[in-house]
C-alpha cells in the first residue's frame, strides 16, 4: 500500500496496485451524477485526460470507444474524467459518438486524489495540469493497474493486455 502522507502540493500522490480507489461522484455528459460505487462488483477503467476535443484526448477517447465492445465483453466498463464543463463533454460525446460516461471534475479534486493533477512537463516547461493517467479498478474497488503520464496513441491496446 502507498503512504501518501509525505506528498506536497507540487508532488502529486501516486496510487499503486492494491490501494483502495478513491471514491467519487461527478456530473456526467448526460447531466446525471456518476459514482465509482455505481461500478461495484465490476472492473472499470477510469482514465483522466486534459481537455475534450483536443488531438491527443480525442485519439484516446475514440480508441476507448472502438474497443468498448471487446472491453465490455471482458466485464470491463470505461469512464473518462476531465476538468471540462458538462456542456463541453456533451458536445465531445456527440461529435465523436462516444458511448461511455464522460465526467466533469471541474475543481480537479478527484484528479488530485488519484494523482492525476500536479506538476508536469509541457513543451519543456514545468506546469500545473492534468497528468494523463489510467487506472483499472477491480471488482472490490482496489487499484489493479495504475499508469501515469501515458501516451494517448496506442494506450488502450496496452491497457487491454493487462486486464
Amino acid at each position: 500500500m502507498t503512504d501518501n502522507s509525505n506528498t506536497t502540493a507540487n508532488q502529486p500522490i501516486r496510487l499503486e496496485v492494491g490501494d483502495k480507489a478513491p471514491e467519487f461522484t461527478l456530473p456526467s455528459d448526460s447531466g446525471e451524477n456518476v459514482s465509482l460505487a455505481d461500478y461495484a462488483g465490476r472492473k472499470v477503467i477510469v482514465y483522466f485526460y486534459p481537455k475534450a476535443d483536443t488531438p491527443g484526448c480525442t485519439t484516446e477517447a475514440c480508441d476507448f470507444r472502438d474497443s468498448l465492445t471487446e472491453l465490455n465483453g471482458q466485464g470491463v466498463d470505461v469512464v473518462g474524467i476531465s476538468p471540462d464543463k458538462v456542456e463541453a463533454l456533451e458536445k465531445f460525446r456527440d461529435k465523436y459518438e462516444l458511448t461511455f460516461p464522460l465526467l466533469s471534475d471541474a475543481d480537479k479534486s478527484v484528479m488530485e486524489s488519484y494523482g492525476a493533477f500536479g506538476e508536469k512537463k509541457n513543451y519543456g516547461k514545468i506546469v500545473q495540469g492534468v497528468i494523463r493517467s489510467t487506472f483499472v479498478i477491480d471488482e472490490e474497488g482496489k487499484i489493479a493497474v495504475a499508469k501515469y503520464n501515458v501516451k494517448a496513441t496506442g494506450h488502450v491496446a496496452r491497457i487491454a493486455k493487462e486486464l
